[in-house]
């Protein structure tokens, strides 16, 4: 079982940066995993631009230190993957229809439940230090930005949910995650990953550079890549913010 360091924070600007800054000064930080929680962020991140709404205490804010040298760079995609699924797992305990939208994003039905940033050093061929930046939205009543089609647990499930559980749920799953990349079960990881997908049947309506198109989903490539196969029988390929997804019936693109 991984050493597991818990730090809990009321308020920093985003808990991936305090666990930069703390790889870099503390010692401590070279072993194990730890793992800062925080009530807010006053600079929360979302993959490219994008902000986390959140609401002071309501939702499940956090980031994890952790080393996995095991895992090649050419391969670093399987840790986000094993972020989703581990999530994924420890989300079943309250609701049903959990699934990831590639390549990072936690999803109910059509609806945003949370979302994954990783951060990855190097040390020369391989991987010293990776940083996953997670945020749930857990008790929030209500939202402001309905751009991103967020939904809270409480949305769903009409109680409050115990943070602190189900963050212990999301670090037990996510060892055992791990464990299984250093036994090299690469492939397993990738295919409980591929079958969890938003979308994984049928075609839907995806928008490029060059416009609007409906396709289904192939495969993920070992980088992370997704691979389409649009009506025409062409395949797709895509790398992270190259195609967007878009939701029927809704003014939004994901």
């Amino acid at each position: 079982m991984n050493k597991i360091k818990y730090i809990h924070l009321l308020e920093v600007d985003s808990t991936n940066a305090y666990l930069r800054q703390y790889a870099r000064e503390e010692e401590e930080a070279k072993d194990g995993i730890t793992v800062v929680t925080a009530e807010f962020q006053t600079a929360g991140k979302g993959q490219g631009k994008n902000t986390w709404e959140s609401n002071h205490g309501d939702n499940l804010l956090f980031s994890i230190l952790c080393h996995p040298t095991f895992v090649p760079v050419s391969r670093q995609f399987l840790l986000s993957q094993a972020m989703a699924l581990a999530i994924r797992d420890a989300l079943r305990m309250y609701i049903g229809d959990v699934c990831i939208k590639w390549p990072n994003d936690i999803y109910w039905h059509d609806h945003k439940l949370g979302g994954i940033l990783i951060e990855c050093s190097l040390s020369g061929s391989g991987i010293k230090d990776c940083i996953l930046g997670v945020g749930l939205d857990v008790n929030q009543r209500e939202f402001e930005n309905l751009t991103k089609n967020p939904i809270s647990l409480y949305q769903i499930t009409h109680r409050e949910i115990d943070r602190e559980e189900l963050l212990h749920s999301i670090m037990d799953d996510f060892c055992h995650y791990l464990h299984l990349l250093e036994l090299h079960e690469y492939d397993h990881i990738a295919l409980d990953y591929l079958h969890s997908l938003y979308r994984k049947h049928g075609y839907h309506a995806y928008r490029d550079e060059n416009g609007d198109f409906l396709a289904r989903i192939v495969t993920i490539e070992p980088s992370g890549r997704l691979v389409l196969k649009d009506e025409d029988g062409m395949l797709r390929s895509y790398a992270f913010k190259q195609v967007k997804f878009l939701i029927k019936g809704k003014n939004v693109d994901v």
